[in-house]
């Protein structure tokens, strides 16, 4: 316990801590229901939470995306600065995407709302989420096709789109004439307004009942307590350095030349250190991030492994240090593309993972599918509207010391976001969903087998396109202890008459009426060598079509032998 704190009283911090997290989770509730656009609303590619005047994170939604873990922040900061804190009023909105300070692609947009308690400035509510469309010249995910940020959309630097509570009609009228969706776009933008207002009113209604001194005091004691229990568990951790190394295919524009991802980790008593200094150069495609994607990436693995169960909090990563120097593609200088900013981060995640395994051979599993996984398909309806779908597809998780990998889940930095529901997905849109099955050897073989990933196929009903982005067919997921790696990604594409094409990357890709796309997403590596499994649990991989007969032959001899 901090001596610095102790005059909190304990039952107040446990009022404390469990409102804050549930404002948080109000915002988000609130945000769900009113959003426009499935990214929102169904995958809930956002996060919310409650930031102090420092622009520390005081707390943030459960279920939030991890690669937002802790980074409002950087956004309200940035505003604080230009504004100063007396510059923000009552009714202020202010909205953020700046590629240089968010280091995010531009879809990402930031809205945050001061929070006054008899005239006084004592926090900000903010949230980000996905916009489905900024404008530029990149429709959906996965485009290949930029080379600065200049072309990839609007950017926004701290603007109060709202001011004393009149809205800015110019800045309105811009952000609606340059985007290709401004119904759902501005839609979204009011859902966030809300969410924002909602979660500083509740925690106004929090100081004016308890003060503002004894909620600081609190919200400090509550970050205290998460660095210590963070501590504890590095304690435990050998200190030594480790170090790993794993590639991704290629920057999507040059794909020939595979992009080093290697991660240093250092641990000294109750400290880790994740330094990038011989990560790959930035890249000359949107196939980077600014400082906020590899920082991103070490808390995402980071807390994975030292409070999973803890809510987030400033104090979550006090004893974290990221050593990131600029011009690498977790760090790009300012001005590069960043389109494809969150493509390398769970490489960059396993890869840490995988540079701590000999220190905790007990706790760190085999590698996840390793991309963002999703699908863009878009064009004109018809009647000529035009329509974007954006999914999210899951794959198979590593296999783990003491059992199987997932199924059919999404990246690890993307936590608890979810797929469309293939009903809603083919009433909105003009495309039919013909097959969404697990994918059949897909697992890399193992002691403990890795997850799944799945097979889905969509039909066009109208002429339109796809952008297509595979990632980690070079480097499939590894296995650990023995185990084989898995599946790797791969889509194909059939057309009437014409041969099927397998496609790893792709940006508008044509399609004609009735073209189908199968994307085969990746499954998990396995643990532990085959040899080890047992034959129940082969002959349940085989009743359940996870492990074909072929597989089961190939992979774990003993099986082989008893079929003769």
């Amino acid at each position: 316990m901090s001596n610095q704190h102790a005059g909190a009283h304990p039952i107040t911090v446990e009022v404390v801590r469990n409102s804050i997290v549930a404002y948080a989770d109000e915002m988000a509730n609130a945000l769900c229901k009113a959003a426009y656009n499935m990214m929102i609303y169904e995958v809930r590619d956002f996060c919310c939470g409650l930031i102090d005047t420092q622009g520390r994170m005081i707390s943030q939604n459960r279920g939030g995306l991890p690669i937002f873990l802790a980074d409002l922040g950087v956004a309200v900061e940035d505003g604080i600065r230009r504004w100063g804190l007396d510059g923000f009023k009552p009714g202020d909105i202010m909205i953020m995407n700046h590629g240089e300070v968010c280091g995010q692609h531009l879809n990402n947009v930031v809205i945050y709302a001061p929070c006054f308690v008899d005239g006084v400035l004592v926090a900000f509510a903010a949230n980000r989420a996905h916009w489905v469309d900024i404008g530029g010249m990149r429709i959906g995910f996965g485009s290949s096709l930029t080379t600065e940020i200049f072309a990839e959309g609007i950017q926004m630097r701290s603007l109060k789109i709202y001011e004393a509570g009149v809205r800015n009609e110019t800045l309105w009228q811009i952000i609606h004439d340059n985007v290709r969706f401004p119904a759902a776009c501005l839609g979204d933008m009011r859902a966030q307004v809300a969410s924002c207002q909602l979660g500083a009113r509740r925690y106004g209604e929090l100081v004016l009942r308890y003060g503002r001194e004894t909620v600081e005091t609190c919200i400090a004691r509550i970050w205290d307590q998460a660095d210590i229990a963070v501590r504890a568990v590095i304690e435990k951790i050998p200190d030594g350095t480790y170090v790993a190394e794993s590639a991704l295919d290629n920057d999507g524009r040059n794909l020939d030349v595979m992009i080093r991802i290697k991660t240093t980790v250092t641990i000294k008593g109750s400290t880790m250190t994740v330094d990038y200094s011989e990560m790959n150069p930035q890249t000359h495609s949107p196939l980077n991030s600014g400082k906020s994607g590899g920082i991103a990436a070490a808390r995402v693995a980071f807390k994975a492994i030292t409070s999973p169960d803890l809510d987030v909090n400033e104090g979550c990563f006090r004893a974290l240090e990221v050593i990131t120097p600029e011009g690498t593609i977790v760090n790009a200088k300012a001005g590069a593309a960043i389109g494809l900013w969150s493509i390398a981060l769970p490489t960059t995640i396993d890869t840490i993972l995988k540079a701590l395994a000999p220190a905790l051979p007990d706790r760190i599993p085999a590698a996840h599918k390793g991309d963002m996984g999703g699908c863009s398909f878009y064009g004109f309806r018809k009647d000529g509207s035009r329509f974007l779908l954006l999914n999210i597809f899951g794959g198979g998780w590593g296999g783990r010391p003491a059992e199987d990998g997932e199924d059919a889940s999404v990246s690890v930095c993307q936590g608890d976001v979810r797929n469309s529901p293939v009903e809603l997905q083919e009433i909105r849109y003009p495309i039919l969903v013909e097959e969404h099955a697990l994918r059949e050897d897909s697992g890399g073989a193992g002691r403990f087998r890795g997850g799944l990933g799945v097979r889905i196929t969509y039909k066009t009903l109208v002429p339109c396109k796809v952008t297509i982005n595979c990632e980690r067919t070079k480097v499939p997921p590894w296995g650990l202890a023995g185990g084989l790696p898995g599946a790797h990604n791969l889509a194909t594409v059939r057309s009437a008459g014409q041969a099927d094409r397998v496609i790893f990357k792709g940006t508008e890709i044509p399609l004609a009426e009735g073209d189908t796309v199968t994307f085969l997403t990746a499954g998990g590596g396995g643990y532990g060598a085959p040899s080890g499994r047992t034959q129940g649990e082969v002959e349940n991989d085989l009743a359940q079509g996870f492990v074909s007969p072929e597989s089961a032959g190939a992979f774990y001899a003993w099986r082989a032998v008893a079929a003769q």
